[in-house]
Protein backbone atom coordinates (compact mmCIF):
# COMPACT_ATOMS: atom_id res chain seq x y z
CA UNK A 1 0.00 0.00 0.00
CA UNK A 2 0.80 3.41 -0.49
CA UNK A 3 1.94 5.03 2.60
CA UNK A 4 0.88 8.53 3.88
CA UNK A 5 4.27 9.82 4.14
CA UNK A 6 4.90 8.60 0.36
CA UNK A 7 1.88 10.20 -0.47
CA UNK A 8 2.79 13.36 0.94
CA UNK A 9 5.87 13.87 -0.22
CA UNK A 10 4.77 13.19 -3.65
CA UNK A 11 1.90 15.51 -3.24
CA UNK A 12 4.08 18.52 -2.09
CA UNK A 13 6.29 17.78 -5.39
CA UNK A 14 3.83 18.23 -7.67
CA UNK A 15 2.69 20.99 -6.14
CA UNK A 16 5.56 22.73 -6.52
CA UNK A 17 6.62 21.45 -10.04
CA UNK A 18 5.09 22.80 -13.21
CA UNK A 19 3.12 21.47 -15.87
CA UNK A 20 5.02 21.17 -19.10
CA UNK A 21 3.75 19.97 -22.43
CA UNK A 22 5.34 16.02 -23.65
CA UNK A 23 4.12 14.24 -26.38
CA UNK A 24 4.46 10.63 -26.65
CA UNK A 25 4.75 7.89 -29.68
CA UNK A 26 1.70 5.36 -29.96
CA UNK A 27 1.58 2.42 -27.88
CA UNK A 28 0.40 -0.77 -28.79
CA UNK A 29 0.62 -2.40 -25.47
CA UNK A 30 -2.16 -3.00 -23.34
CA UNK A 31 -5.94 -4.55 -23.00
CA UNK A 32 -8.90 -3.35 -24.38
CA UNK A 33 -11.96 -3.59 -22.59
CA UNK A 34 -15.36 -2.65 -24.11
CA UNK A 35 -17.32 -0.28 -22.11
CA UNK A 36 -20.93 1.55 -22.89
CA UNK A 37 -22.47 4.39 -21.78
CA UNK A 38 -25.94 3.81 -19.39
CA UNK A 39 -28.52 7.55 -19.62
CA UNK A 40 -28.15 10.64 -21.08
CA UNK A 41 -29.37 14.26 -19.78
CA UNK A 42 -31.59 14.80 -23.17
CA UNK A 43 -34.31 12.73 -23.06
CA UNK A 44 -35.92 11.19 -26.70
CA UNK A 45 -37.47 13.88 -28.01
CA UNK A 46 -34.55 16.49 -27.32
CA UNK A 47 -35.37 17.96 -24.09
CA UNK A 48 -33.57 18.71 -21.28
CA UNK A 49 -33.63 15.99 -17.99
CA UNK A 50 -33.91 18.28 -15.42
CA UNK A 51 -34.59 15.79 -12.71
CA UNK A 52 -31.59 13.91 -13.78
CA UNK A 53 -29.17 16.07 -13.85
CA UNK A 54 -29.63 17.76 -10.88
CA UNK A 55 -29.43 14.50 -9.60
CA UNK A 56 -26.15 14.01 -10.95
CA UNK A 57 -25.15 17.17 -10.24
CA UNK A 58 -25.70 16.44 -6.43
CA UNK A 59 -24.39 13.05 -6.45
CA UNK A 60 -21.01 14.40 -7.76
CA UNK A 61 -20.96 17.14 -5.37
CA UNK A 62 -20.89 14.45 -2.62
CA UNK A 63 -18.89 12.07 -4.13
CA UNK A 64 -15.84 14.60 -4.55
CA UNK A 65 -17.03 15.81 -0.71
CA UNK A 66 -16.31 12.20 0.22
CA UNK A 67 -12.98 12.22 -1.79
CA UNK A 68 -11.80 15.49 0.22
CA UNK A 69 -13.17 13.45 3.56
CA UNK A 70 -10.88 10.45 2.00
CA UNK A 71 -7.86 12.64 1.97
CA UNK A 72 -8.12 14.49 5.03
CA UNK A 73 -8.09 10.80 6.91
CA UNK A 74 -5.45 8.69 4.96
CA UNK A 75 -2.98 11.97 4.43
CA UNK A 76 -4.10 14.90 6.11
CA UNK A 77 -5.46 18.73 5.61
CA UNK A 78 -1.73 19.33 4.49
CA UNK A 79 -2.71 18.03 0.56
CA UNK A 80 -5.32 19.71 0.45
CA UNK A 81 -5.04 21.89 -2.91
CA UNK A 82 -4.96 25.89 -1.79
CA UNK A 83 -8.92 26.54 -0.95
CA UNK A 84 -10.14 23.16 -0.71
CA UNK A 85 -12.94 22.78 1.14
CA UNK A 86 -15.10 19.95 2.65
CA UNK A 87 -18.78 21.56 1.61
CA UNK A 88 -21.67 20.38 3.61
CA UNK A 89 -23.87 17.44 2.08
CA UNK A 90 -26.12 18.41 -1.27
CA UNK A 91 -29.34 17.17 -1.18
CA UNK A 92 -31.79 16.96 -3.76
CA UNK A 93 -34.36 20.04 -3.62
CA UNK A 94 -37.86 18.85 -1.96
CA UNK A 95 -39.61 19.83 -4.59
CA UNK A 96 -37.97 17.07 -6.73
CA UNK A 97 -38.09 14.54 -3.66
CA UNK A 98 -42.07 15.08 -3.69
CA UNK A 99 -41.38 13.78 -7.41
CA UNK A 100 -39.24 10.94 -6.74
CA UNK A 101 -42.21 8.06 -7.02
CA UNK A 102 -41.98 8.89 -10.61
CA UNK A 103 -40.00 7.48 -13.92
CA UNK A 104 -37.59 9.13 -15.51
CA UNK A 105 -38.43 9.68 -19.04
CA UNK A 106 -36.54 6.91 -20.54
CA UNK A 107 -35.72 5.18 -17.30
CA UNK A 108 -32.09 5.15 -16.67
CA UNK A 109 -31.10 6.23 -13.33
CA UNK A 110 -27.56 7.25 -14.08
CA UNK A 111 -24.71 8.17 -16.46
CA UNK A 112 -22.06 6.07 -16.27
CA UNK A 113 -19.26 4.35 -18.50
CA UNK A 114 -19.81 1.09 -17.65
CA UNK A 115 -17.81 -2.82 -18.64
CA UNK A 116 -17.49 -6.09 -17.45
CA UNK A 117 -14.64 -7.38 -14.64
CA UNK A 118 -14.06 -10.44 -12.50
CA UNK A 119 -13.84 -11.28 -8.90
CA UNK A 120 -12.84 -14.35 -7.20
CA UNK A 121 -11.36 -17.40 -7.99
CA UNK A 122 -13.24 -19.18 -10.07
CA UNK A 123 -14.66 -15.86 -11.37
CA UNK A 124 -17.62 -13.73 -10.70
CA UNK A 125 -18.40 -11.37 -13.52
CA UNK A 126 -19.99 -7.96 -12.33
CA UNK A 127 -21.05 -4.64 -14.68
CA UNK A 128 -19.07 -1.61 -12.91
CA UNK A 129 -18.94 2.02 -14.13
CA UNK A 130 -14.98 3.12 -15.00
CA UNK A 131 -14.77 6.25 -12.39
CA UNK A 132 -11.26 8.49 -12.45
CA UNK A 133 -13.25 10.42 -9.85
CA UNK A 134 -12.62 7.80 -7.66
CA UNK A 135 -10.79 5.11 -6.08
CA UNK A 136 -12.20 2.09 -4.61
CA UNK A 137 -13.79 -0.99 -6.13
CA UNK A 138 -17.51 -1.82 -4.88
CA UNK A 139 -19.94 -4.77 -5.79
CA UNK A 140 -22.73 -5.91 -4.31
CA UNK A 141 -22.68 -9.17 -0.99
CA UNK A 142 -24.58 -12.33 -1.63
CA UNK A 143 -25.68 -11.48 1.79
CA UNK A 144 -27.12 -8.01 0.69
CA UNK A 145 -31.37 -8.74 0.97
CA UNK A 146 -31.44 -4.97 -0.62
CA UNK A 147 -29.46 -4.99 -4.03
CA UNK A 148 -32.22 -6.25 -5.87
CA UNK A 149 -31.60 -8.19 -9.37
CA UNK A 150 -27.75 -7.05 -9.28
CA UNK A 151 -25.23 -9.95 -9.90
CA UNK A 152 -23.52 -10.07 -6.21
CA UNK A 153 -19.91 -11.44 -4.85
CA UNK A 154 -20.16 -14.33 -3.02
CA UNK A 155 -16.88 -14.41 -0.73
CA UNK A 156 -17.27 -17.97 0.48
CA UNK A 157 -17.26 -19.52 -3.53
CA UNK A 158 -13.86 -18.10 -4.13
CA UNK A 159 -11.04 -19.73 -2.92
CA UNK A 160 -8.42 -16.33 -2.85
CA UNK A 161 -11.30 -14.60 -0.59
CA UNK A 162 -10.18 -12.86 2.37
CA UNK A 163 -12.11 -10.75 5.08
CA UNK A 164 -10.68 -7.65 6.57
CA UNK A 165 -11.32 -5.57 8.99
CA UNK A 166 -13.11 -2.22 8.36
CA UNK A 167 -16.18 -0.56 7.08
CA UNK A 168 -17.09 1.44 3.60
CA UNK A 169 -20.03 3.66 3.38
CA UNK A 170 -20.57 5.83 0.54
CA UNK A 171 -23.71 8.50 0.66
CA UNK A 172 -24.54 10.63 -2.15
CA UNK A 173 -27.30 12.86 -0.70
CA UNK A 174 -29.62 12.00 -3.31
CA UNK A 175 -30.73 9.86 -1.02
CA UNK A 176 -28.64 6.95 -2.60
CA UNK A 177 -26.47 5.05 0.56
CA UNK A 178 -24.32 1.73 0.06
CA UNK A 179 -22.42 0.34 3.71
CA UNK A 180 -19.85 -2.93 3.07
CA UNK A 181 -17.62 -4.96 4.29
CA UNK A 182 -13.94 -4.96 3.07
CA UNK A 183 -12.27 -7.96 1.44
CA UNK A 184 -9.37 -8.88 -0.62
CA UNK A 185 -9.53 -11.08 -3.45
CA UNK A 186 -8.56 -11.75 -7.08
CA UNK A 187 -9.97 -8.99 -9.18
CA UNK A 188 -9.39 -9.05 -13.38
CA UNK A 189 -10.19 -6.29 -15.84
CA UNK A 190 -10.06 -7.91 -18.88
CA UNK A 191 -6.98 -9.69 -18.77
CA UNK A 192 -5.21 -8.01 -16.48
CA UNK A 193 -4.99 -9.71 -13.05
CA UNK A 194 -3.95 -8.98 -9.42
CA UNK A 195 -3.94 -10.52 -6.72
CA UNK A 196 -5.18 -9.11 -2.96
CA UNK A 197 -7.32 -6.77 -4.15
CA UNK A 198 -9.26 -4.61 -1.61
CA UNK A 199 -12.81 -4.04 -2.28
CA UNK A 200 -16.23 -3.45 -0.43
CA UNK A 201 -18.86 -5.99 -0.83
CA UNK A 202 -22.09 -4.23 -0.19
CA UNK A 203 -24.04 -5.20 2.45
CA UNK A 204 -27.14 -2.94 2.04
CA UNK A 205 -28.01 -0.56 -0.40
CA UNK A 206 -30.55 2.31 -0.76
CA UNK A 207 -33.19 1.81 -3.82
CA UNK A 208 -31.39 4.48 -5.75
CA UNK A 209 -28.40 1.80 -6.23
CA UNK A 210 -30.81 -0.74 -6.93
CA UNK A 211 -32.18 0.69 -9.84
CA UNK A 212 -28.70 1.27 -11.10
CA UNK A 213 -27.56 -0.37 -14.31
CA UNK A 214 -24.40 -1.32 -13.12
CA UNK A 215 -23.74 -3.95 -10.72
CA UNK A 216 -21.48 -1.82 -9.05
CA UNK A 217 -17.92 0.66 -9.15
CA UNK A 218 -14.54 0.81 -10.15
CA UNK A 219 -12.38 3.64 -9.14
CA UNK A 220 -9.60 4.39 -11.23
CA UNK A 221 -8.26 7.64 -8.93
CA UNK A 222 -5.05 7.71 -6.79
CA UNK A 223 -5.40 5.75 -3.25
CA UNK A 224 -5.02 9.42 -1.49
CA UNK A 225 -8.47 9.06 -1.66
CA UNK A 226 -9.98 6.07 -1.39
CA UNK A 227 -12.57 5.19 1.41
CA UNK A 228 -10.84 1.72 2.15
CA UNK A 229 -7.43 3.03 2.43
CA UNK A 230 -5.60 0.83 0.21
CA UNK A 231 -4.53 0.97 -3.55
CA UNK A 232 -7.18 1.28 -6.11
CA UNK A 233 -6.84 -1.90 -8.74
CA UNK A 234 -4.64 0.01 -11.15
CA UNK A 235 -1.93 0.82 -8.53
CA UNK A 236 -2.33 -2.84 -7.38
CA UNK A 237 -1.55 -3.89 -11.46
CA UNK A 238 1.10 -1.95 -11.77
CA UNK A 239 2.81 -3.10 -8.35
CA UNK A 240 2.52 -6.76 -9.49
CA UNK A 241 3.35 -5.78 -12.85
CA UNK A 242 0.61 -7.44 -14.60
CA UNK A 243 -0.18 -3.99 -16.11
CA UNK A 244 2.14 -3.98 -19.82
CA UNK A 245 2.43 0.22 -18.95
CA UNK A 246 0.99 2.38 -16.21
CA UNK A 247 -1.05 4.13 -18.12
CA UNK A 248 -4.96 3.82 -18.80
CA UNK A 249 -6.59 5.29 -21.72
CA UNK A 250 -10.15 6.23 -22.79
CA UNK A 251 -12.21 6.59 -25.50
CA UNK A 252 -15.46 7.55 -25.17
CA UNK A 253 -17.97 7.69 -27.81
CA UNK A 254 -21.89 6.39 -28.88
CA UNK A 255 -20.30 2.92 -29.82
CA UNK A 256 -16.66 1.89 -29.76
CA UNK A 257 -16.23 2.89 -26.35
CA UNK A 258 -13.28 0.97 -24.79
CA UNK A 259 -11.04 1.30 -21.53
CA UNK A 260 -7.68 0.72 -22.61
CA UNK A 261 -5.94 -0.93 -19.71
CA UNK A 262 -1.63 -0.37 -20.02
CA UNK A 263 -1.35 1.53 -22.43
CA UNK A 264 -3.32 3.16 -25.49
CA UNK A 265 -4.69 1.75 -28.13
CA UNK A 266 -2.88 3.41 -31.30
CA UNK A 267 -6.01 2.49 -33.62
CA UNK A 268 -8.11 4.91 -31.57
CA UNK A 269 -6.46 8.48 -32.00
CA UNK A 270 -3.93 10.16 -34.38
CA UNK A 271 -0.50 11.92 -34.01
CA UNK A 272 1.08 11.99 -30.61
CA UNK A 273 -0.33 12.24 -26.97
CA UNK A 274 -0.06 15.46 -25.38
CA UNK A 275 0.57 15.37 -21.87
CA UNK A 276 0.33 17.58 -18.73
CA UNK A 277 1.88 16.70 -15.41
CA UNK A 278 -0.18 16.67 -12.45
CA UNK A 279 -0.85 20.04 -11.07
CA UNK A 280 -2.35 19.40 -7.18
CA UNK A 281 -2.06 16.49 -5.04
CA UNK A 282 -1.80 12.90 -5.69
CA UNK A 283 -5.65 12.45 -4.82
CA UNK A 284 -7.29 13.35 -8.17
CA UNK A 285 -6.32 13.38 -11.92
CA UNK A 286 -5.75 16.85 -12.02
CA UNK A 287 -3.86 19.01 -13.77
CA UNK A 288 -3.14 23.17 -14.12
CA UNK A 289 -2.91 26.02 -16.50
CA UNK A 290 -5.88 25.47 -18.45
CA UNK A 291 -7.52 28.65 -20.09
CA UNK A 292 -11.64 28.10 -21.64
CA UNK A 293 -12.04 29.67 -25.38
CA UNK A 294 -15.63 31.11 -26.42
CA UNK A 295 -15.88 31.33 -29.82
CA UNK A 296 -12.41 31.37 -30.77
CA UNK A 297 -11.61 33.85 -27.80
CA UNK A 298 -10.34 33.03 -24.37
CA UNK A 299 -12.43 34.04 -21.51
CA UNK A 300 -11.01 32.84 -18.60
CA UNK A 301 -7.25 30.97 -18.03
CA UNK A 302 -4.68 29.97 -15.71
CA UNK A 303 -7.37 27.50 -13.22
CA UNK A 304 -6.98 23.48 -13.06
CA UNK A 305 -9.04 21.01 -14.11
CA UNK A 306 -9.72 17.37 -12.92
CA UNK A 307 -10.82 15.11 -15.21
CA UNK A 308 -13.55 12.79 -13.81
CA UNK A 309 -15.35 10.23 -16.16
CA UNK A 310 -17.96 9.50 -14.14
CA UNK A 311 -19.68 13.09 -14.17
CA UNK A 312 -20.74 14.58 -17.49
CA UNK A 313 -21.62 18.09 -16.82
CA UNK A 314 -18.33 20.61 -16.31
CA UNK A 315 -18.39 22.50 -13.09
CA UNK A 316 -16.94 25.43 -12.84
CA UNK A 317 -16.65 27.74 -9.77
CA UNK A 318 -19.75 29.49 -9.15
CA UNK A 319 -18.13 33.22 -9.82
CA UNK A 320 -16.10 31.60 -13.14
CA UNK A 321 -19.27 29.77 -14.81
CA UNK A 322 -21.68 33.47 -14.58
CA UNK A 323 -18.55 35.14 -16.07
CA UNK A 324 -18.26 32.46 -18.72
CA UNK A 325 -21.99 32.57 -19.91
CA UNK A 326 -21.93 36.24 -19.31
CA UNK A 327 -19.86 36.32 -22.73
CA UNK A 328 -22.35 34.18 -24.31
CA UNK A 329 -25.07 36.12 -26.66
CA UNK A 330 -28.64 35.58 -25.38
CA UNK A 331 -27.77 33.50 -22.40
CA UNK A 332 -29.75 33.28 -19.17
CA UNK A 333 -29.53 31.65 -15.60
CA UNK A 334 -31.96 28.36 -16.19
CA UNK A 335 -31.54 27.08 -12.44
CA UNK A 336 -30.09 29.24 -10.37
CA UNK A 337 -29.65 26.41 -7.24
CA UNK A 338 -27.83 23.89 -9.43
CA UNK A 339 -25.63 26.59 -11.76
CA UNK A 340 -27.65 25.66 -14.45
CA UNK A 341 -27.37 28.41 -17.65
CA UNK A 342 -29.54 28.82 -20.92
CA UNK A 343 -28.50 29.67 -24.41
CA UNK A 344 -30.35 30.25 -27.55
CA UNK A 345 -30.76 26.94 -29.49
CA UNK A 346 -29.56 28.26 -32.94
CA UNK A 347 -26.74 29.46 -31.58
CA UNK A 348 -24.65 26.84 -29.68
CA UNK A 349 -21.26 28.52 -28.15
CA UNK A 350 -18.22 26.74 -29.85
CA UNK A 351 -16.12 26.09 -26.52
CA UNK A 352 -12.37 24.84 -26.37
CA UNK A 353 -10.29 24.10 -23.63
CA UNK A 354 -5.76 24.31 -24.26
CA UNK A 355 -3.26 23.73 -21.27
CA UNK A 356 -0.82 25.53 -23.36
CA UNK A 357 -0.76 23.52 -26.36
CA UNK A 358 -3.10 22.12 -28.62
CA UNK A 359 -7.08 23.49 -28.25
CA UNK A 360 -9.30 20.95 -27.65
CA UNK A 361 -12.84 21.65 -29.07
CA UNK A 362 -16.38 20.50 -27.66
CA UNK A 363 -18.69 18.94 -30.41
CA UNK A 364 -22.00 21.36 -30.61
CA UNK A 365 -24.08 18.27 -29.63
CA UNK A 366 -22.34 17.78 -26.47
CA UNK A 367 -22.51 21.78 -25.19
CA UNK A 368 -26.26 21.68 -25.79
CA UNK A 369 -27.79 19.06 -23.39
CA UNK A 370 -31.05 19.62 -24.88
CA UNK A 371 -34.25 22.26 -25.33
CA UNK A 372 -35.91 23.58 -21.73
CA UNK A 373 -39.08 22.31 -23.08
CA UNK A 374 -40.51 20.88 -25.98
CA UNK A 375 -40.29 23.61 -28.76
CA UNK A 376 -38.39 26.32 -26.52
CA UNK A 377 -35.80 28.11 -28.73
CA UNK A 378 -33.67 27.85 -25.50
CA UNK A 379 -31.53 24.92 -24.96
CA UNK A 380 -29.44 24.09 -21.63
CA UNK A 381 -25.30 24.33 -21.82
CA UNK A 382 -23.19 21.88 -20.36
CA UNK A 383 -21.23 24.30 -18.34
CA UNK A 384 -22.69 24.69 -14.59
CA UNK A 385 -21.65 26.62 -11.81
CA UNK A 386 -21.07 24.90 -8.31
CA UNK A 387 -18.50 24.76 -5.91
CA UNK A 388 -17.23 21.44 -5.23
CA UNK A 389 -14.71 22.18 -2.32
CA UNK A 390 -11.64 21.33 -4.63
CA UNK A 391 -10.07 24.59 -4.42
CA UNK A 392 -9.52 27.86 -5.93
CA UNK A 393 -9.94 27.89 -9.62
CA UNK A 394 -10.55 24.48 -9.96
CA UNK A 395 -13.21 22.58 -12.75
CA UNK A 396 -13.96 19.40 -13.15
CA UNK A 397 -14.52 18.25 -16.59
CA UNK A 398 -16.40 15.14 -17.30
CA UNK A 399 -17.72 13.01 -20.41
CA UNK A 400 -18.87 16.64 -21.70
CA UNK A 401 -15.21 17.24 -22.56
CA UNK A 402 -13.91 13.73 -22.74
CA UNK A 403 -15.84 12.49 -25.96
CA UNK A 404 -14.08 14.68 -27.64
CA UNK A 405 -10.56 13.56 -26.95
CA UNK A 406 -8.55 10.29 -26.43
CA UNK A 407 -7.80 10.81 -22.80
CA UNK A 408 -4.88 9.15 -21.03
CA UNK A 409 -4.05 8.94 -17.80
CA UNK A 410 -0.60 7.90 -16.39
CA UNK A 411 0.43 6.82 -13.32
CA UNK A 412 3.83 6.45 -14.14
CA UNK A 413 4.25 10.26 -15.32
CA UNK A 414 1.96 11.37 -13.30
CA UNK A 415 -0.23 12.93 -15.92
CA UNK A 416 -2.83 13.01 -17.88
CA UNK A 417 -3.00 13.37 -21.81
CA UNK A 418 -5.09 14.37 -24.65
CA UNK A 419 -4.84 13.06 -28.72
CA UNK A 420 -7.00 13.56 -31.55
CA UNK A 421 -9.58 10.89 -32.39
CA UNK A 422 -9.12 8.73 -35.46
Amino acid sequence: MFCKATLLAVALALVASASPVAESAPSTTGVRIPIQKRGSLTNVDGTFNHEKAVRQIVKTKNKHRQNLINLEKNVGREAFAKGAEIKPLATVPESLEKRGSVKLTDQEDDLEWTGTITIGSPAQSFVVDFDTGSSDLWVPSSSCSSCGSHHKYNPSSSSQSTKRSGTFHIEYGDKSTADGVPYTDTVTVGSVKVTGQYLAAITKESSEFVSDPADGLLGLAFPAISNLNHDPFFFTAVEQGTAPEGIFSFKLDQSGSELFIGGSNDDLYTGDIEFHALSSDVGFWQIGDASVSLNGRIVASRFDTVIDSGSTIISAPTDAAAAFWSHVSGSGVYDADQGLYSFPCNSVPEVAFSWGGKTWTISSDDMNLGQVSAGSSKCVGAIAGGDLGLGDDVWLLGDTFMKNTYTVFSVDDNAVGFAELA
